[in-house]
């Protein structure tokens, strides 16, 4: 294969074929910048509506419009070339009726390019999920804690202990029926994700569910600790840029006010130029 020639792009039955098989790696990304550093690692890209927190100073990603989504959505798909991009449907764009998901997704997906996207909610979200998998949008499902759901469900909690457990597997198998090409588990037991990707012919992806699942998700920005307003306890901190930021903005802050910066060697000297002699 030739340098110039083009990288076939990761589809959802590639990822659906990866059921069982080496662990899935996804994270969030919301800028070109972020999607070049993550694609050469990830399987799965997600443009999240976590966006909406992570870069907006939101309290919760119920505020997300349609608009922001397409912005970010567009500046990941510059910066992807070996991962599969998927992009979160925000809150408002597809709980009316599958018509009204179908409308709002098919916007995603013409306006940036994007091969699928994510939407959350179990058994009252199948007959939408099937809705627009018939009609050409592939779908990752999203149940467990679902954070646009976050006023009902009382906070970000753990779901899917004692009483819930039964519910939650009937979601799961409720997306996988509706033609769901994977499925997030958010915030699930390890025990009952253990027994949902045992039970699923399409994979799981785990955050805060567990290491049984067939691949995880983290938001790369809490990874990487940009983000810092909270920090759930399945976040591992893989780097502290934010404080490597911080130290660089104090020293750089530091040298203007001393006069340090720029030094000559930041500088531009004059060039003089002799003029025609009289």
């Amino acid at each position: 294969m030739s340098a110039n020639t083009p990288v076939r792009p990761v589809l959802p039955a590639d990822i659906l074929g990866k059921k069982g098989a080496t662990p899935l790696v996804c994270l969030t990304a919301y800028t070109t910048p972020v999607a070049r550093l993550v694609d050469p690692h990830c399987d799965i890209v997600l443009v999240g509506d976590s966006l909406g927190m992570v870069l907006h100073g939101l309290p919760s990603t119920l505020g997300v419009t349609m608009e922001m989504m397409i912005l970010h959505g567009k500046a990941v798909m510059r910066g992807i070339s070996k991962s599969m991009p998927v992009i979160d449907m925000p809150f408002g764009s597809y709980e009316e009726s599958p018509a009204q998901a179908f409308r709002n997704a098919s916007r995603l997906m013409a306006e940036t390019g994007m091969p699928a996207v994510k939407l959350e909610g179990g058994q009252h979200m199948a007959e939408t999920i099937a809705f627009l998998t018939a009609r050409g949008v592939p779908v990752m499902a999203h149940i467990g804690l679902t954070p646009q759901s976050v006023n009902t469900l009382g906070g970000y909690k753990v779901v899917g202990r004692d009483d819930e457990a039964a519910r939650v597997m009937a979601d799961a198998k409720a997306v996988e029926a509706a033609g769901a090409f994977s499925v997030v588990l958010e915030k699930t037991p390890e025990g009952l994700s253990s027994r949902i990707t045992e039970a699923l012919r399409i994979p799981t992806i785990g955050i805060g569910a567990g290491v049984q699942c067939d691949g995880q998700i983290l938001v790369v920005d809490d990874m990487l600790g940009l983000f810092t307003d909270f920090r759930p306890k399945f976040v591992k901190r893989y780097g502290n840029l934010g404080e490597a930021a911080d130290a660089a903005i104090g020293a750089y802050a530091a040298e203007v006010r001393a006069g340090a910066f720029p030094a000559p060697e930041h500088s531009f000297a004059d060039v003089l130029t002799k003029g025609p002699k009289p």
